[in-house]
Formats: structure tokens, C-alpha cells, sequence
């Protein structure tokens, strides 16, 4: 059963059944999400009227499959695609190609976002055998051009993996132009591959969310990356944007995303993740904004400040041994010492701020003591951060709670009892 406040910053799963690559679709007051295949299902479909609480359908949406596609052995259907093209909808789904042995997209349609869906054409839609096959399509418009994103599966075969974009007709039956390569893995931080792709576009920027790394475990995780034109350059983020450690573990790898508008009119990001792993994937919500420059982000997803890279008034940015980036900001020894972070948040409310600071002082007899700073958000006050004393360059991290309003914030540590110096502060 959902939990009224479920979300990704400790909330739990709004969908705690399996439910993996999630993939919702707004009609009228009803929000339709579908997944890849279980309990016998093919595709299985859930309603929501508020992208929290959600039935699950007893039906499968895609009974039957298209004749290319293999039908042993089962299980074999995966990451769902839907949405409304004016005279009805269109699903994009992944399935084994019998005759050249890769996962392949086909396509049905329905009249119904409730199905059930019927497979159109006797080919797969997109299935490039060379390359390893395709999978995970997801859908994006353009003024009157429609077009599928997918990812080869070069993974299945030591070939590179990437994601494409390429023109379809407005109903997403036929191709009409060759795909563009958009982004491929070339990070550590993403494993062997990336995948999953959601193409948005906010604030004057192209967005293209994608998922990353082994999904079968812990280390799956989301990442992005930002364009002025639709078919790039993509720039990505040197950091991926959702991870288990990240969201403090609440969940575990967490991937196969989808970016919702809810009825409160702001975005969302809903998403799978395991509990526990290697049984189910359940599905999770979280509030999604945009800061400048369209880098999105997610309410509960940890965000990393560096210190020197603030505004820093009457105190000193050094080279720091054990510093995150090498470098950490001291000498707040004076009364108007601060250093003063520019901070965005997808939603308003409490938030969590995180503090890796350093802490020398002695008190007047020699004998270790704790030191503080003072904290104040959006120019009021907001008590003190205390630190426990741990030696120069010698890190640790403290916890305090920060009330933020959706959009930017400053979030001020200010000079308070004795020394402390700052390596970077965490709001998520």
C-alpha cells in the first residue's frame, strides 16, 4: 500500500509492488503508468489521480505481442513508452526479435490508455541487430515532429552503447529519418553503460535524464545531461544526480525514470528502485525543479556545495589536506566572517543540510573544546551549527535542519563559539 507522504527523501515507495522503468502518462485527471513485465503480464498498467496513491490494473495492457517477436521464454518485455496521439495511444515496448536473436522496440496501439494495446507492423519499429539491438524507447515532441529516443543494447555483445534520438510519425508507427547519437558512456561514475533516456526541455535548455551502470544493483543511479539544440551537444554533469548513497540509502538503486507535471503543476521525477535489492522494484515520486540552465533537482537527492566556490567574506580559502576538492575555506575568525551559499530547492519545507567541517580550537586551558557557527537562511536566523572538536584538517560532518523555499536560497555559516573551518555543506 502507498504512503500519503512517499517520496524519495525517506517517504517510502508511492508503489510498493515490483514495478520497474516506470513510465506515466497524464489523461484528463488520471495519471496512467505502466512497467515492464510481471505477474504475468507483459506490460503492467496502475492509475493514480495524484501520483501518490495508485491501483494496480488486474489486466495486462499488452496481451499479445507482434508476430516478430519471440515468444519463449517469457519475461522478456520490457521498459514501456505511452502517450496519446490525438486519435488514441501509442506504446513503444521491448521484446526479443525472433530472427536475429536481439531486444528489439515494437509498437502497438489502443484507444484507451486503459488498453488493451495492439501490436502494429510485422517488423520491430527500431532494432538494429549490428549494434546489439535496441530497447528502452521514450518519447519527445517537438512542434508537429514526433520522436523515439532508444539506447542499442550493445552491452548484450561488447559493443558501446548509446542513446539516439530519431524522427517518427505523429501516431510513432514508422521512422521517418535516421537516428542521431546523443550521448554515450564516458564517465566512471556510469559503468558500462547508459540507458533509459527522458528528454525534456526547461528553462530554454534541452534536458536529457538518463540512467546508468548495472540495474541489478545498488549501483544503478541517474544522471543527465543539457543541450541548447535538440540534437546537441549534450554536456553532462561530472555527477550523477540520483544515486543510492545520495538519497541515504531510503532507496537502492534507484533508475528507470520519468519526469511527470502532477495537479500541483510542478514536475516530478517517478522511478523504480529495489526493495530490497535483488527482489522487486518498486516505484518512488520526488518533487523535480530546475535551476539555471535547466540542471535539474530532486527533492531528497543530496546536492554538494564546495565552500571555496561560495561567496566568502573576511576569511581565507586555503589548500586543505583531506579537503574534498583540496581546498577548504578558514580564518572565519571575525565577527562578520561568513561564507554564504547560493542553494536551489525543488520544493519548499524542511530540508536536511549536511556540514563537512574541521575543528581545532582549544579552550582557554589547552583542553580540546567544540566551536559553532552561526546559520541564517534567506537573511534570517536560524540558530547554530555546533561542531565537535577534531583537529586541523582532520574532516567530519555534522547535520542540522534547514527550511528552504522552493527556488533559490542563501544559506549563510556565519563566525560563532571559537574556530571551525568549512569543506562543503549537503542539502537535500
Amino acid at each position: 500500500m502507498a504512503s500519503p507522504q512517499a517520496r524519495a527523501d525517506g517517504g517510502g515507495p508511492v508503489l510498493d509492488h515490483d514495478f520497474p522503468d516506470p513510465d506515466v502518462v497524464r489523461v484528463g485527471a488520471t495519471y496512467h503508468a505502466y512497467a515492464t513485465n510481471g505477474d504475468g503480464h507483459n506490460i503492467r498498467h496502475a492509475t493514480s489521480r495524484d501520483l501518490v496513491r495508485w491501483e494496480l490494473d488486474a489486466d495486462d495492457v499488452l496481451p499479445a505481442l507482434g508476430g516478430w517477436a519471440a515468444l519463449e521464454p517469457r519475461g522478456k518485455v520490457w521498459a514501456p513508452e505511452v502517450y496519446d496521439n490525438g486519435d488514441g495511444f501509442t506504446m513503444h515496448y521491448t521484446a526479443r526479435d525472433e530472427a536475429s536473436g536481439r531486444q528489439c522496440v515494437g509498437v502497438a496501439v489502443a484507444d484507451s490508455a486503459d488498453g488493451p494495446f495492439t501490436p502494429v507492423g510485422d517488423r520491430p519499429l527500431v532494432c538494429p541487430d549490428t549494434e546489439g539491438g535496441a530497447i528502452d524507447a521514450s518519447s519527445h515532441t517537438e512542434g508537429d515532429q514526433r520522436y523515439i529516443l532508444w539506447k542499442n543494447d550493445g552491452n548484450c555483445c561488447s559493443r558501446p552503447t548509446w542513446i539516439h534520438l530519431q524522427p517518427t510519425s505523429w501516431d510513432g508507427t514508422r521512422v521517418t529519418g535516421p537516428p542521431v547519437r546523443l550521448i554515450t558512456r564516458d564517465l566512471d561514475w556510469e559503468g558500462g553503460l547508459v540507458e533509459a533516456p527522458t528528454l525534456v526541455k526547461r528553462a530554454g535548455r534541452y534536458v536529457l535524464l538518463y540512467s546508468a551502470d548495472a540495474y541489478d544493483g545498488e549501483g544503478y543511479k541517474i544522471g543527465y545531461a543539457v543541450a541548447d539544440r535538440l540534437d546537441g551537444p549534450y554536456t553532462k554533469a561530472a555527477a550523477p544526480l540520483v544515486t543510492t548513497e545520495s538519497v541515504r540509502r531510503t532507496v537502492i538503486g534507484p533508475g528507470g525514470q520519468d519526469v511527470v507535471t502532477g495537479p500541483d503543476g510542478r514536475d516530478h521525477l517517478l522511478f523504480h528502485g529495489w526493495r530490497p535489492l535483488g527482489e522487486r522494484r518498486v516505484m518512488y515520486r520526488a518533487d523535480l525543479g530546475f535551476a539555471d540552465g535547466g540542471h535539474p533537482v530532486v527533492r531528497g537527492s543530496k546536492v554538494r556545495h564546495q565552500a571555496e566556490r561560495a561567496v566568502v567574506h573576511h576569511a581565507l580559502v586555503r589548500d586543505a589536506d583531506g579537503a574534498q576538492d583540496g581546498r577548504a575555506v578558514g580564518h572565519i575568525d571575525h565577527a562578520d566572517s561568513h561564507v554564504e551559499f547560493r542553494v536551489f530547492a525543488a520544493s519548499g519545507g524542511r530540508h536536511t543540510l549536511t556540514v563537512r567541517f574541521g575543528n581545532g580550537s582549544l579552550d582557554p586551558a589547552g583542553a580540546p573544546s567544540p566551536a559553532s557557527h552561526t546559520l541564517t537562511v534567506n537573511g534570517r536566523a536560524a540558530g547554530d551549527v555546533p561542531y565537535p572538536h577534531t583537529g586541523w584538517d582532520r574532516w567530519s560532518s555534522v547535520e542540522a535542519p534547514l527550511d528552504l523555499r522552493a527556488g533559490w536560497n542563501t544559506v549563510r555559516l556565519s563566525k560563532g563559539d571559537l574556530y571551525a573551518e568549512l569543506d562543503s555543506i549537503e542539502v537535500d
